[in-house]
Order: structure tokens, then C-alpha cells, then sequence
């Protein structure tokens, strides 16, 4: 595990003795919460819980710390150094990223302006989630997403908490990398929050890997097309994809044989489609696998493979065969090709072959 800074750097005074005292571990927190004149309350390997004044966990949230105004002004001034106001853009998006990687969501009375957000003031409510970089956590994934050294379309998909963006960043890393299924690619990532290189004045907090180059705070369809157009990725990857221009963008990617990794909201594949843009795509089959990823502690550690079609080939340990036969372990040799089940070639090379119809 890399050196971390301390977490607790980012907090007022009091909340930081807090902090110190519960002793936990920065590796199983994911969330601090601080509400004006509410428990002060954490997500905790997967569990919500109040923290007292003496630093000890309980499921008794009325039990918990009460935070003051002074708490939170006190934490504004350590997030930002003491200079807010230099942050007023970044805030415009509801957070701010700080070193390390972290994210600090905030909420209160908003300023708008013509319509637009202007600011925020009298911010009341802050969500500090904590950045993990989870070394290995896609080793398990990675066969099932690349075919004979070729990296297949994918979309994870899954609910909010359940270590989507963790599982995107590694197989960001190990595809860059390169591993024993395939050599390192070129990557382009489009971080439109910071979530996940986690810049930090420009310098990247997580290991995105050696061949990998990075758009930070920049919106995602806008990003994918400058990256085909000035940086000639071999796979592009993106966080979170919902608007009709990320879709435009992605059918764009793919149209000029990039390939793409992606994730989405969602507790099923029934959720994509009904989604309107995702769909389209379903309708398409532009992604040849949907990693489909279930409430656990562990990032990508209860998931789910299908194939372009929604067909499972992969359900946690256990790997399926054509015939549908489960095998123990993680031999890549069993991995079900997409090309002997449907007649020859990828859902998403019929998609851009027949992209002039589609478009």
C-alpha cells in the first residue's frame, strides 16, 4: 500500500481530535459527513455510523457528535487554505478536489445568475469522500474485457457506493501498463470530476498508469472528441456517462476504432434499458460487455459479465463456458469469445459497420 497523507490534515481543530482519537483506518473509510447542528457520521467499510466526542463508533446516530458552524467554517479554511475564494469555479459544480485525491461535495444556498449558478454561500452540509486507489482490485475483471490482446467495449455499471470509479481507475492502470493478456495502450481519460486521477493542481494523486493521458475537469463528450482529435488513444475511458452527447461522442469513438470503457448508474441491465440514451446503445450493442457490480466492501469484488448481447459469462468466481458449465479459478482460456457465439465479429464492429445506417 502507498504512503497516505492524512486524512484528518483536512479538518477543523476539533473535528480533527475526533478523528484521531477513532483510530480507523483510512482504508476502510470511505465518507465523513459534517452537518451544521447534526451528528458528525462516517461510512465505514461499507456501514454507516456517528462518531462521539471521544472518538468511538456507534450505530446510535442521535449518540454522534454534534457539528457547529465553527466545525464546518473551521474545515472550509483547511480545505481550501484559507483562501475559499480561489475555489469559487470548482465550487460551482457542488466540490472541490484537494490533495490526495479526496472530494469534498457541498451544498447550501445557491447564487444564480441568468439562470446559471453563480456561487454558493452559507454552505451548511459537507461530504468528504475519501480517493482509494485499490491496486489489483480489476485483476479478476481484466481477462473477461480483453480478447486476444484486444480491449473490448465495456460499461460498469452499478449503484452509487459500490466502487465503480475504483474498479474504472485500475483497469485504467493495468490496460496501461500492459499485463499478461495484452501489451500497454495508449489510454485517454476524460476526468470531468477529478475522481479519477484526482488531480491536484495539475499533478495526478492516483496511478493511471505510464501510457495514460488525462483531460481533467473537463466534460465528458467534449473531452472524448478532443482526445481522438490531439492524442491518438487507443482506448478512451470516461466516468459516468448519461447526457445525449456523451452518447453522440461514444458512437464517435468507437465509429474510428478507439476503444471505450465507461460506467453508468445502475442495479441491472433492465436499468439500462430503460434509460433512454443507454438504450440506444443497448439497441446497438456498441459495448461488448457490461460489468454489472452488487452492494460489498470490497471494490469489484461481487460482480457480474455479460456480453454485448446480455448474455452472463461470468458471475464472481465461478466462469461459465458456451454450454453454460461453471468452472472454479481464473483461467483466461475459458473466457467465452464473442465472434464463435454470434457468427464472427463484435457487436460493436457490426455497430461501426453499419454506422452511416445508425447515424
Amino acid at each position: 500500500m502507498e504512503r497516505q497523507e492524512p486524512y484528518q490534515q483536512f479538518f477543523s481543530s476539533h473535528i480533527r481530535g475526533i478523528l484521531q482519537k477513532s483510530g480507523l483506518s483510512q482504508d476502510g473509510l470511505q465518507e465523513i459527513r459534517l452537518r451544521a447542528d447534526r451528528p458528525l457520521l462516517v461510512l465505514y467499510e461499507g456501514k454507516e455510523y456517528a462518531l462521539t466526542e471521544e472518538g468511538r463508533l456507534t450505530g446510535e446516530i442521535r449518540s454522534g457528535y454534534v457539528v457547529s458552524r465553527e466545525d464546518l467554517r473551521g474545515t472550509l479554511e483547511c480545505i481550501s487554505g484559507y483562501s475559499l475564494y480561489a475555489f469559487d469555479e470548482e465550487m460551482k459544480q457542488g466540490y472541490i478536489t484537494v490533495s490526495g485525491g479526496h472530494r469534498i461535495g457541498m451544498a447550501g444556498r445557491i447564487v444564480m445568475e441568468d439562470g446559471k449558478i453563480r456561487c454558493i454561500r452559507h454552505i451548511s452540509f459537507l461530504n468528504v469522500r475519501l480517493s482509494h486507489q485499490v491496486r489489483g482490485c480489476a485483476n479478476r475483471v481484466l481477462p473477461w474485457i480483453i480478447d486476444n490482446g484486444r480491449v473490448c467495449h465495456t460499461l460498469i455499471v452499478s449503484p452509487p457506493r459500490c466502487g465503480k470509479t475504483t474498479l474504472l481507475r485500475d483497469l485504467i492502470r493495468q490496460i496501461s501498463d500492459g499485463s499478461e493478456y495484452a501489451p500497454g495502450k495508449t489510454v485517454g481519460v476524460v476526468d470531468e470530476r477529478s475522481e479519477l486521477g484526482g488531480s491536484f493542481l495539475g499533478i495526478l494523486q492516483n496511478d493511471l498508469g505510464l501510457r495514460t493521458d488525462v483531460l481533467d475537469c473537463c466534460a465528458k463528450a467534449e473531452g472524448m472528441m478532443m482526445l481522438l482529435r490531439s492524442m491518438s488513444p487507443q482506448v478512451i475511458a470516461v466516468d459516468e456517462i448519461g447526457s445525449e452527447k456523451d452518447g453522440q461522442a461514444i458512437e464517435s469513438v468507437i465509429r474510428c476504432g478507439c476503444r471505450l470503457l465507461a460506467t453508468a448508474h445502475g442495479n441491472s441491465l433492465e436499468d439500462i434499458r430503460r434509460r433512454p440514451l443507454l438504450s440506444r446503445l443497448w439497441e446497438q450493442h456498441l459495448f461488448e460487455r457490461y460489468i454489472i457490480l452488487e452492494n460489498g466492501s470490497v471494490p469489484g469484488g461481487v460482480w457480474t459479465v455479460c456480453d454485448g448481447y446480455g448474455e452472463r459469462i461470468q458471475k464472481g468466481g465461478q466462469k461459465e463456458d458456451a454450454a453454460g458449465s461453471a468452472h472454479g479459478g481464473d483461467r483466461p482460456d475459458l473466457c467465452v469469445k464473442l465472434s464463435s457465439r454470434r457468427g464472427g465479429g463484435s457487436p460493436a464492429e457490426a455497430a461501426v459497420d453499419d454506422s452511416e445506417r445508425i447515424l
